[in-house]
């Protein structure tokens, strides 16, 4: 594991954007995890401004709510719309988010296991982390998750998302969550983290490995970068 602390999320976007564009230029059908929220906007924005050639890669996202349809403007396939895949040019047909409607949602973490399988794993994992150690939305708990599932979200996952809704009762309580499983056959992981969340990166990386902090787990990962902004 390599820990860069770098001056503001501006840098450490940056920085990890040369990073994925490194390998888009290697190897062109690239199979790219993403994330949403805050945290990657400064990398997506850096992407789109490099100009790379997204014809042929391929992206599997994190997690989806459950119970907002892909329209909605709260859900994370408009995110990722709005804030990469429209703005590099992506094929939308390589772009690959959890159905949050889906009739039966065990299946559909079934069909998301087998999809990432498909690829042969994940060429370069994008992480941000929770306040409470979360990756994903793979929230603590008594053992490490495996496979994708139907999580139910923490009040402090709640609270944190609530400032993406109009109020907090509009928020979604369950979501669909790659597992620790999935997360960890990635061949690279990136994290990215700024300055409030110093506390919860020293417990995950410097702390005993427990799925109560499940962003520990990657102490294990063979090729893990992070980049912590300090201000």
């Amino acid at each position: 594991m390599i820990v860069y602390y770098v001056e503001n999320m501006e840098k450490a976007s940056n920085a990890a954007a040369l990073i994925f564009a490194a390998g888009i230029m290697t190897k062109p059908d690239l199979v790219l995890g993403l994330a949403t929220g805050t945290t990657p906007l400064g990398l997506y924005a850096a992407l789109a401004d490099l100009k790379l050639d997204f014809s042929s890669v391929k992206t599997v996202n994190l997690d989806e709510y459950v119970g907002i349809p892909a329209s909605s403007e709260h859900s994370y396939r408009h995110f990722m719309n709005e804030n990469l895949f429209k703005k590099v040019g992506i094929n939308m047909d390589n772009t690959n988010l959890p159905n949050g409607m889906a009739a039966d949602l065990n299946d559909e973490c079934q069909r998301y296991d087998r999809l990432i399988e498909g690829f042969d794993g994940v060429d370069i994992q994008l992480l941000g982390i929770g306040p409470n150690g979360h990756i994903g939305f793979n929230e603590p708990s008594d053992v490490f998750s495996g496979n994708s599932a139907v999580v139910d979200l923490t009040q402090s996952t709640i609270e944190a998302n609530s400032r993406l809704f109009d109020k907090i009762e509009d928020v979604p309580l369950k979501a669909i969550t790659m597992g620790i499983r999935q997360i960890m056959m990635a061949k690279r992981i990136i994290l990215i983290a700024g300055p409030e969340k110093k506390d919860i990166i020293n417990s995950a990386l410097n702390g005993p490995i427990t799925p109560q902090v499940p962003a520990s787990v990657l102490q294990m990962h063979r090729d893990v970068t992070v980049f912590v902004a300090l201000g």
